[in-house]
């Protein structure tokens, strides 16, 4: 099966790249389950229903967050009632929501997702390895093969660590958070599928999707500054994972980076 991992939407420029370009890539490449991370698609910064229904529409299955998933008003009951969004797995027990999803195809091929938070240089929360690997375990219990994760962290080092932690038991480990896709995807020994970030969905006329003057400002005075997300030449970043449905090895990874105004010239 082909799942296509959405790097981080950000904003309306965000959206408008999805719209262009999403169902397109989704008929072209023939993909079987679309997984976003949404983190930021409200204004640039966290997650609301209004937001995250258009995305529905346009075929994103299951949507993943991050850090910043707290940041709206309402965002505690949106997650309780969402079965398909998903926030990080290893926040404590009681937080609001679910970290982890089995999703089902059209063939019956069953998917467990899981989405974690790094802790290097961010919150101190539970260990994603060891949370990661209970949740494999579960997969192997209700005999799921493909296996994948959005490792939401800050730190290189980090992710490649839980892939290679991984190796031979998911199909596939995904990074993001970081905005900026990487050139590092391959196939790890065992199997699984790696990438240290898929990228940023959102305009590519910015720094990390908001407009460049405030940023510069905050890098130049060291003052605060309100950021706001830029819409300026869209573009969708992710990543293609083939599985093999019978033993959940990655058959290949591959990046997709496709710019709303490229495809409007054709």
């Amino acid at each position: 099966m082909k799942i296509l991992f959405v790097g981080d939407i950000v904003g309306k420029g965000g959206m408008r790249a999805v719209q262009c370009l999403l169902p397109r890539i989704v008929d072209v490449e023939a993909i079987d389950l679309v997984i976003a991370n949404v983190e930021n698609v409200a204004g640039g910064i966290g997650v609301t229903r209004e937001a995250i229904g258009p995305l529905r529409e346009l075929g994103v299955q299951i949507m993943t967050s991050g850090n910043h998933v707290w940041r709206k008003e309402g965002i505690e009951d949106l997650l309780e009632r969402e079965a398909l969004l998903l926030r990080p797995a290893n926040y404590p027990p009681g937080t609001p929501g679910r970290g982890w999803v089995f999703w089902k195809s059209q063939l019956g091929v069953t998917v467990g997702i899981i989405n974690l938070l790094g802790r290097v240089f961010m919150d101190p929360l539970e260990c994603p390895f060891r949370v990661a690997k209970a949740f494999v375990d579960r997969c192997r219990e209700n005999l799921v093969k493909v296996i994948v994760a959005d490792f939401h962290a800050e730190a290189t080092s980090e992710k490649a660590a839980l892939a290679w932690y991984l190796d031979g038991q998911a199909s596939a480990v995904v990074g993001s958070h970081t905005h900026v896709q990487t050139a590092d995807e391959r196939i790890l020994p065992r199997g699984t599928g790696f990438i240290s970030d898929m990228g940023m969905t959102g305009a590519q006329d910015s720094i990390i999707g908001v407009k460049t003057e405030a940023s510069i400002t905050r890098f130049l005075t060291g003052l605060p500054q309100k950021l706001v997300p830029s819409s300026k030449n869209p573009a969708l970043h992710g990543v293609i994972v083939s599985v093999c449905e019978k033993t959940g090895k990655c058959l290949e990874i591959r990046r997709v980076k496709k710019s709303v105004e490229r495809t409007e010239l054709l």
